[in-house]
Order: C-alpha cells, then structure tokens, then sequence
C-alpha cells in the first residue's frame, strides 16, 4: 500500500493545530450500515500508514471467524472535521478501504466493490462517473412511530413547514464537511423532505451520501427528533426515493452530450439508458434492497414501476431532464426508482454496470414514452410492451440469483453473502401475523 507522506503529514498538522483528539475511522457493511471506530491522536501516524486492525467477525457480510482479522485502511482524501464534538472537543473522521492482512482488498468491502467497477469503466476508455443523487426523507417525533412533526406540501415555506430550521442546519452542516449541496425543499407528503447533492465523482459521491445520511440524523437528533430513510414509513402517501442523476465524461468532456440530437442525448448516453432498462429486474434487489423497499414501489405514489424511459414523463423509471442549450455537462440520465434506503456504493456499482453492458453491446434504446404510464391499462402496457419492476424483495432476489451481470459487478463474495442475508430477512417477515391480517381475515375465518 503506497501513501502519500504529503498528505499525511499534512493531516498530522490539521489535527495537531486543530487539538484533535479523537479520530472516527468510517466503513460500511454490505447493507450500508454505517460502521466506525474511534482512535486516539496517539495512534493517527499508524492508522494513516499502516491502516488498524479489526475483527470482523461480526460486520455483516464480512469475515467469517477463521478470516476474521482485517485492516481499515483511511483513504487520505477523506480527511474531515466533523460539525460536531465529542466531549466538548472537535473529532475527525476518515472513510476507510478494508484490507487483508496480506496487504489485499477485500473482496466484500462495498466500498471495494465500486473501486473495481470505476476500473472496468476506464478499461471501456472512460474517466469518471458522475452522479447526482436526489435524497428524500422524513422527520417524525421519535424512531417508535410514523408521527409527523409538520403537515407542508410540496415546495411549501415556513411557516406551513415547521422543518425549515433542521434542513438549513442539515445544510450548514454538510458545508462544513466540504459537501455541495444545490438545494432542499419540503416534499410532497408530510413531513417529507430532500437536499440534493451537487454531482460528483462516484465514489466521493458514495461516501457523500453515507455521511448525508449520518449528518440529518446528527441535527435530527440534537432537536429532539428522528429523520428517516426509510422507502415507506406510511402507507397511503408518498414513499422516499433516491434520484441518481448520471453520466460518463471522457477527461472534461461529456460523453451523454449530442448537439444534433434534440433531447442532446448521445448515441452512448442511449446505449446506457437501454442497458439500464435491460437489466432493471436484475439489479433492483440492489437498488432497493429492503422489504419495505416494495411498498413503496406501487403505482399511484410518483414512484416508477414501469420499465420505460421518457424526456419528462415523470412515471417513466428512466428520465433524461430538460437541459438549456450550450451546457453539454449538464446533459445526463436519471434513475428514479433507488431508494435512500440502498448501499450507495453496490447501487452505484449495479447501475454502472447495466449501463456500461448496454455501451458495450450497443443495446438500442426504443422510442420515449411520454404518455402517463400510471393511467394506461394492462392491454395498453402490454401493447407498448412495458414490463414492470419486481413485486417484491423475493421477487426481486430470484431475479437477481440468475444475473451474471448482478454477479461480476458485486462479485462471487458479495453477491452471494447480499442474497443469503436477504432471504434470511423474507423468511423473518413472511412468518410474521400483520395487523392487516387480523383485521380482514380473523373475523370471517
């Protein structure tokens, strides 16, 4: 492992002026759960070259307990203080990559995972991936029930949206870790909100996304109450999506961008699209890998089902957003159906694959679909041969156990540590007596 002495000198001079005492070392599990540990100053200089050991025994999808021993190794980039203190001083946090302790990445770091997929991408002649993920989320008053805390609308001010205070300071926050953020808005549902990111670079983008997540319920918190990411926390109104807003560049050129074409959408960007749409059955357990994940996944609540692209139709699963002529970098391709709830580096690395598939078979890309798909009937679906997304996580796993594709992009380790967890997850729920059960069946059985 080669490391930059620069820069870690330059970190060991921030945090000594600074007074840090206490850095968090950050990694996800395959889920995308948030994991960390915290090392004193003392033990910064080893940490930066030559990364801390840990068990990871009981991280889920790591090692088993024979290959337990594992490093978190600080990607130097990632160096920030954070917006907050721990014990009345200031803490920093790295994002780590877990290493072998023969000096390997490892094969089930998620973060790894999309390491290898930006590589296959510069292997096809491309520089970066650029993503722009669009977060929604509710506030409630406590994580024990769905209690709003406002009843705004859509686009809605103060004082209608009573929430207006803990997304500017979510925001502030968020500056202060060196995240761009465009703009927050109260959602449509109530007590429904989102900030979007601006775009960026895949992986920085990923690990953008986990400490989004971290910080809005840091502020949440600190006000008295709970901000989730959960798809559907309340039936009968709108679910929380992730928009993810992508495109290729070659160094500083687009290469979605098309001046002859009228939505300026390039013959790769489409190739893209097609792979997408080919390959949306088969990396939807990624996307949008929870139970609840397919409740919200229904017709009627603004989020996508139907496997079609379109220029504005918002019911499409596939938008290509209107751009002003003469800004071919802002020409790109948007995924409507993740959800927040996902491991943005597995769904950023299943997304990527699909579309690069698509580039590298020249999949061709049908006509838009511009008409309300919502309001056509199953003849008329049919007719415009319009498949639909999985029903629901089994659905969408036994899909997924026969995609070759799904399969190299996580690789062998991870593909198949996501679907046994999975299963275990449908097994715990579909033993489960809901409320709606007892209501409908109990008194006329």
């Amino acid at each position: 492992m080669k490391r930059d002495e620069s820069r870690i000198k330059e970190i060991q001079e921030r945090v000594s002026a600074e007074n840090i005492q206490f850095i968090q070392l950050w990694f996800t599990d395959i889920l995308g759960s948030l994991k960390s540990f915290t090392i004193s100053h003392k033990e910064l200089e080893r940490a930066l070259q030559e990364g801390m050991g840990f068990d990871g025994s009981s991280i889920e999808g790591f090692a088993r307990i024979y290959e337990s021993d594992l490093l978190a190794v600080p990607d130097l980039d990632t160096f920030v203080i954070m917006p907050w203190k721990y014990l009345g001083m200031p803490v920093a946090r790295l994002f780590c990559d877990v290493y072998t302790p023969e000096g390997k990445l490892y094969s089930s770091d998620p973060r790894s995972v999309l390491k290898r997929n930006l590589e296959n991408m510069r292997s096809m002649g491309f520089d970066s991936f650029m993503v722009g993920p669009e977060l929604e989320y509710f506030y409630f008053k406590t994580d024990k029930a769905p209690e709003m805390i406002d009843s705004g609308a859509y686009f809605d001010a103060v004082p209608v949206d009573e929430s207006h205070d803990l997304r500017r300071e979510t925001m502030l926050m968020l500056d202060q870790c060196g995240i761009d953020t465009e703009y927050s808005h109260h959602e449509v549902a109530p007590s429904q909100h989102e900030i979007d990111l601006r775009f960026s670079h895949a992986l920085p983008m990923a690990d953008n996304v986990i400490t989004y997540k971290t910080v809005a319920k840091q502020v949440a918190a600190a006000h008295g109450c709970y901000a989730s990411f959960m798809p559907k926390p309340v039936a009968g109104i709108n679910g929380s999506g992730m928009h993810v807003h992508q495109s290729l560049f070659k160094g500083d050129v687009n290469t979605f961008y098309d001046a002859k074409d009228a939505a300026y959408l390039s013959p790769t960007a489409k190739h893209y699209v097609a792979g997408i749409l080919h390959h949306a059955r088969e990396i939807c357990a990624v996307t949008n890998q929870w139970i609840n994940s397919y409740k919200r996944l229904v017709p009627g609540y603004e989020a996508p089902v139907y496997i079609a692209w379109a220029n504005s139709n918002r019911s499409a699963l596939v938008r290509v957003p209107r751009v002003k002529k003469g800004k071919p970098n802002s020409v790109r391709i948007e995924c409507r159906f993740p959800d927040p709830a996902c491991n943005p580096y597995l769904a950023f690395s299943v997304m990527l694959a699909a579309g690069l598939d698509g580039i590298k078979k020249k999949m061709p890309l049908g006509k838009p679909v511009e008409a309300d798909i919502f309001e056509m009937d199953e003849i008329e679906r049919r007719a415009r041969t319009i498949d639909t997304l999985p029903g629901s996580l089994i659905e969408a796993l036994e899909t997924l156990e026969q995609s070759k594709l799904v399969r190299e992009a996580l690789g062998d380790a991870v593909f198949e540590k996501f679907i046994a967890n999975k299963r275990i997850e449908w097994d715990q729920y579909r033993v489960q007596v809901t409320d709606y059960e007892i209501k409908k069946y109990l008194p006329m059985l």
